[in-house]
């Protein structure tokens, strides 16, 4: 019970985290240690991933809590009188653009936009800490959640991080001093944010807004490692490392003590190598595109002739979706100010640039069902439009995806 790396084959005492890891839906976002500080943990399991190891017995209140609030079991999503698009959810407004100050639209991973709204928020006093994440201090592929204060410190974790996270842990800390929170999360950790609100009063007093960014999954531990492996560099002599950015896409980048850089492009890594390291729950995620937010960015990418996302280097262009009427109103203020700039979007021309969240989407159904037919426990969702999706896909694709979850599940192809 109180293994050191967790994995799906380690007991617990307690029957909701048992049930999870057993059926390897665990999005390791951490809601489960932050509910029972002392009797769950987070540690990196020998997959690489972040996971729950249990110290002692839950109290009932922490079992129910858990239970309430995991991703990993439920998410349950109520658009309200917002517009509720079926592939793209529930927004108010859907603009593209990126930061004014050039330096942040660089070092981000797309437009900077997210950034420079961060930066607004702290300098109108509309909040007072961001919560983030940034990278480890210790591990240069890794990630440590962080609250800023100032430009500088946005800036500083600027960027994407494909690698395990759990920004909730570090929302925790932030929530015992009282002050009013900016919380910048995977959709997964907005999600369960959400649904902690329901049971912690001080996340919608103190919470003044969330953010997200569309997300295709979190690689493993194992995945950087391999991005390391394939550009020939030694894991120990990295003193610092950028998934991407300083530049758009940018390219992934290790630096070495030494001095010398060691890249890799976009395609590559992520494409490549990254993609392929997924964990599972990811896999079965009814949201990559940060429903539960109240602003949302994404890469608005460039498409060639095929009508296909074109990674070649270029300035970021961020799509900004303001999914709630608060989200709207901060982009409006963020651009009044001078911190963002923006203008409106189709939505119509979205599916070309983001097609791996369309495929995502439309798929989940097929995958679900398959995990059903072998008896396997999945995610209850509501309100993701799971069926209408489906169809959208036809009927050779979504046998073609029970077909070859089928065949993962049974553990006939990795």
């Amino acid at each position: 019970m109180n293994a050191l790396t967790p994995d799906r084959e380690t007991k617990f005492a307690s029957a909701t985290l048992q049930q999870v890891m057993a059926s390897d839906t665990c999005a390791g976002c951490g809601a489960c240690a932050l509910l029972a500080p002392g009797a769950v943990q987070l540690r990196m399991s020998g997959e690489g991933f972040l996971r729950p190891v249990q110290a002692r017995a839950l109290t009932a209140p922490e079992e129910r809590g858990i239970a309430q609030v995991c991703p990993g079991r439920q998410l349950a999503l109520v658009a309200g009188d917002r517009e509720d698009h079926v592939l793209w959810g529930p927004f108010v407004e859907v603009r593209s653009g990126h930061a004014t100050d050039p330096a942040m639209r660089r070092n981000a991973s797309s437009g900077g936009v997210l950034s420079g709204l961060l930066v607004h928020l702290l300098e109108s006093g509309a909040v007072d800490v961001v919560v983030q994440t940034a990278a480890s201090l210790d591990e240069p592929t890794g990630t440590r959640g962080v609250t800023s204060t100032t430009r500088d410190g946005v800036y500083g974790a600027a960027g994407s991080r494909y690698a395990p996270s759990a920004p909730l842990l570090e929302l925790g800390r932030a929530l015992e001093s009282g002050q009013r929170i900016a919380f910048v999360g995977k959709p997964c950790d907005v999600a369960t944010l959400r649904q902690l609100a329901r049971i912690d009063p001080r996340i919608d007093r103190q919470v003044v807004v969330a953010l997200s960014f569309f997300c295709a999954g979190i690689p493993s531990a194992a995945g950087a490692r391999k991005v390391l492996e394939k550009m020939g560099v030694d894991p120990a002599e990295v003193t610092a490392f950028r998934y991407r950015g300083d530049g758009w896409p940018g390219f992934a980048t290790a630096t070495l003590k030494d001095g010398r850089e060691a890249r890799m492009s976009y395609r590559d890594s992520w494409g490549g190598i990254l993609s392929r390291h997924v964990q599972k729950r990811c896999k079965l995620c009814p949201d990559g595109i940060g429903s539960f937010a109240d602003i949302v960015c994404a890469d608005a990418w460039h498409t060639d002739a095929e009508g296909y996302p074109s990674f070649e280097e270029g300035e970021g262009t961020s799509l900004v979706m303001a999914r709630t009427a608060l989200g709207a109103r901060i982009l409006q203020e963020a651009e009044a100010r001078g911190a963002v700039s923006t203008q409106p979007f189709d939505i119509r021309t979205l599916e070309p640039m983001q097609p791996g969240q369309v495929r995502k989407r439309r798929y989940l159904l097929a995958r679900l069902m398959a995990m059903r037919a072998l008896f396997r426990r999945t995610p209850r969702y509501d309100g993701f439009f799971l069926a209408r999706n489906a169809r959208q896909a036809g009927l050779k694709e979504n046998l073609r995806q029970f077909s070859g979850m089928l065949i993962r599940e049974l553990g006939l192809k990795s």
